[in-house]
């Protein structure tokens, strides 16, 4: 069935406490989708971030991020007051995230409702409903977390020795010793899921579904990493020996060093891969459709010795395939799963039947359409109904901001391709939206930046930089009855709604 959606990340919703979250806004933003014709709601990792606030950079592939935990929510339950919020200096700016602010203040706030909530609950009763409602791998979250903070943010490589290689009189000692600290990590993960239920709940029963986003990788900085070296081409000393990122390009002369943990594929192989069904469980609860980015990892990985400073000297490796879907399909019972395939970037072959022969919808990106050749795959009329086509992505620049930039060649072609008659203007995210919609694809989601037409200044990520990602944010208001108005026309002219 054709449909469309949008794209907005939860940490762009707005909210008078520095950061979006689980709160009315997000309710607001669904009944928004609902009235704007859309059936999806397309959002970034919701894992806790680390270094850089990427949310591609997670803590645990199994943990929320606690920065989403609504705190109206927490002052109706008589944890918070609602002076004690507003009194908190989240930043200035309700445009830009300050995380280092937010850092600081939320997780204040929170200490506070858990230590009051913890005195209503008392211990026994609170260990007991984190063991009936979180995972095992979220509790190894909680348990990495509140061994951070002792050993005062470092990484896990920099731990004591025993530590980081978990000798179990070791552990069973830090257990006691953190046991309120691992209890405070549980409790906001316990808040995180409660709240995220709900939220997903009430979209569904509004008619929009979560297109959530998993990173194929985890961070090296992460429970996944230390809890389950043997997961991992880790030596005996829990220490790799090679690590994740893709080779120089156009882009970038040396590469791009990711410095992700690589999986030991074989290990995987031989449980069945055990770890990506619990993985593919978890995400499945949080979100209806699991897009999975760097989908051609599961073909084939570029591999970098590690202590390489760069990216030059890396080499590839055959992934899982076919086979690692197949035993999900096995697992869940299924013959489609819902997956997207991010199949961005150089294709090979062999990553293009990959994406066939999983029958997954791969991605088309409209920036990525236009050059002077007119032969990219990402030309609309190349496409086939098992796509999601989008305006741009969490990656790119806002169209607004594309277009303004284009190569002067490249903008004439797009000109003639939309039938763009009357040039450049500020109604030209409009073109390019109408020419996703009006495509062949499944599916189309466009950015909010692009429906109400922004410029680079509202970009979301520019990728291999450092200090002005993740940070905007939507203005309460902004996404206008209008532009809704203007969105729902589109969608039903085009058959998406």
């Amino acid at each position: 069935m054709r449909a469309c959606g949008m794209l907005l990340p939860v940490s762009s919703l707005p909210s008078p406490y520095g950061i979006g979250s689980f709160s009315k806004e997000a309710y607001e933003f669904v009944d928004t989708l609902k009235s704007a014709g859309q059936r999806y709601w397309q959002i970034l990792p919701l894992g806790p971030t680390g270094y850089g606030d990427s949310p591609y950079q997670s803590f645990s592939a199994f943990a929320g991020n606690p920065y989403f935990i609504d705190l109206d929510a927490l002052i109706e339950e008589e944890l918070l007051t609602k002076d004690e919020c507003l009194q908190a200096d989240f930043g200035g700016s309700n445009r830009y995230i300050s995380y280092d602010k937010v850092h600081v203040y939320r997780y204040a706030l929170l200490k506070k409702a858990f230590q009051r909530w913890l005195k209503k609950t008392g211990k026994e009763k609170a260990n007991q409903l984190f063991r009936q409602n979180l995972l095992r791998e979220t509790t190894e979250y909680c348990f990495y977390m509140a061994l951070k903070d002792h050993f005062e943010d470092a990484a896990w490589i920099l731990w004591e020795e025993s530590v980081k290689l978990r000798e179990a009189h070791v552990m069973e000692q830090m257990e006691k010793e953190l046991e309120e600290s691992i209890l405070f990590y549980q409790f906001m993960q316990y808040q995180f899921q409660k709240q995220w239920d709900a939220l997903k709940k009430y979209a569904n029963q509004q008619g929009i579904q979560i297109i959530g986003d998993i990173p194929i990788y985890v961070a090296f900085d992460s429970a996944d990493a230390w809890a389950h070296p043997e997961l991992f081409q880790f030596d005996q000393k829990n220490m790799p020996s090679a690590v994740a990122g893709c080779p120089p390009d156009a882009f970038s002369a040396t590469g791009q060093l990711w410095g992700n943990p690589l999986y030991h594929w074989e290990y995987h192989q031989q449980t069945g891969y055990a770890w990506w069904l619990k993985r593919m469980e978890y995400s499945f609860r949080l979100y209806d459709v699991v897009r999975v980015d760097h989908f051609r990892g599961f073909d084939e990985y570029y591999a970098i010795p590690y202590g390489n400073e760069t990216a030059e000297r890396g080499h590839w490796e055959k992934g899982p395939g076919i086979q690692i879907f197949r035993r999900m399909e096995e697992h869940f019972k299924t013959n489609h799963l819902p997956i997207i395939a991010e199949d961005l970037g150089f294709l090979t072959p062999s990553v293009l039947k990959l994406v066939e022969d999983s029958g997954f919808p791969g991605m088309k990106v409209l920036e990525f359409a236009f050059d002077s050749s007119g032969e990219s795959i990402y030309l609309p009329h190349n496409y086939t109904k098992n796509c999601v086509v989008y305006t741009g992505t969490h990656d790119n620049d806002t169209l607004n901001g594309w277009f303004k930039t284009m190569p002067e060649q490249d903008k004439l072609m797009a000109l003639e391709y939309i039938n763009g008659r009357h040039g450049e203007g500020p109604w030209i995210n409009w073109d390019f939206i109408r020419l996703a919609l009006a495509s062949v694809a499944d599916l189309a989601i466009i950015p909010v930046q692009d429906y109400i037409g922004l410029g680079s200044e509202a970009r979301m990520n520019e990728p291999s930089t450092l200090g002005n990602n993740w940070k905007w944010r939507l203005q309460k208001g902004e996404l206008s009855d209008e532009i809704c108005q203007k969105a729902r026309r589109m969608a039903r002219l085009y058959g998406r709604y």
